[in-house]
């Protein structure tokens, strides 16, 4: 009895040592919160964050994978990765939710193996009050525990009013407070253009929330640059959860200066960037190559000429 005891005790006591292992090996995210404009971990220091977005879950939902983000953190440098569920479309949220679900997960399940973190991004252009909370509350419930998670509640409002998204923000926002601390990103109107009226309007009783931007750097410049700005200045907290370096319509030309500018521009703001996206469609913004194997791996020639600038920049400011 004594000897299988000790036996026992060994065997339980490698099991330990094993699950320790495994624990060390995977980097834990601490939790983010927002300090007056900045995004600060658990010691006060501000965060910048810089990685990329998937393209719509929907159309692109063959890189969803776990293996694929830990190879973005593991090659680009990625320190954030964006789940770009699709509502509205076929095969969206809307009327494929238990597929459209599961593929989140795969990419949140990536980030906690990874040690980075993810934005959930309900990627819709309009406003679905109810789902948007059946939606954010399970999965805030599933995840409340998990420090990775950035909610983002609303991609890009087309054309409703700041009144509008607000009220439909404040409502999701309280459901996800049922059950997780968070940051929660909150669009803005025109396409996440906006960010003045959001100035004027802020929500201002609910906490760990920011505001989202997005340029594209061959059409947007000083104009939507000297509006940030202001809104920097009226102490509204931003994160940019857009961004690509070509023209708004996904397409067209490459201007490498606005790149440039716009990235300076938010390192010296200290502003957290995703760049759009992972998918092979035949665009501009779209970093993939056909070639492109689904779980990672991607060689250079895999690469369109926008995932190898994303790719250099990230890896660059991530260093």
């Amino acid at each position: 009895m004594k000897m299988t005891g000790k036996i026992l005790a060994i065997i339980a006591f490698s099991i330990s040592l094993a699950g320790c292992a495994e624990q060390a090996q995977t980097p834990v995210c601490q939790p983010l919160s927002v300090k007056s404009k900045f995004l600060t971990n658990a010691d006060g220091d501000t965060v910048v964050l810089r990685g990329v977005s998937y393209g719509w879950s929907n159309w692109w939902s063959q890189y969803y994978n776990k293996e694929s983000v830990c190879w973005l953190k593991d090659d680009w440098h990625c320190t954030v990765v964006r789940a770009a569920m699709g509502v509205e479309p076929r095969r969206g949220y809307l009327n494929e939710a238990e597929e459209s679900v599961k593929l989140v997960e795969a990419i949140i399940e990536g980030a906690i193996k990874s040690g980075i973190y993810v934005i959930v991004d309900w990627h819709s252009h309009g406003i679905h009050t109810d789902e948007a909370k059946q939606f954010f509350g399970s999965m805030a419930k599933k995840y409340a525990d998990c420090p990775n998670i950035i909610w983002e509640i609303f991609n890009e409002p087309v054309f409703q009013s700041w009144d509008a998204v607000r009220d439909y923000s404040i409502q999701v926002i309280d459901t996800i407070r049922t059950h997780s601390p968070n940051v929660i990103l909150v669009g803005s109107p025109h396409w996440d253009q906006d960010i003045h009226l959001v100035a004027k309007k802020p929500i201002t009783d609910r906490e760990n929330i920011m505001y989202t931007m997005h340029f594209y750097a061959a059409t947007h410049n000083d104009t939507l640059r000297n509006r940030c700005d202001s809104a920097l200045m009226s102490g509204i907290p931003l994160f940019i959860s857009e961004s690509a370096c070509c023209e708004a319509n996904g397409s067209g030309v490459i201007d490498l200066d606005e790149w440039n500018t716009w990235t300076n521009w938010c390192e010296t703001n200290k502003i957290s960037w995703v760049t759009w996206s992972i998918s092979s469609k035949e665009e501009t913004c779209s970093m993939l190559l056909p070639s492109a194997s689904k779980t990672g791996n991607w060689q250079p020639t895999d690469l369109r000429e926008s995932g190898t600038l994303t790719r250099d920049k990230i890896r660059e400011l991530n260093n």
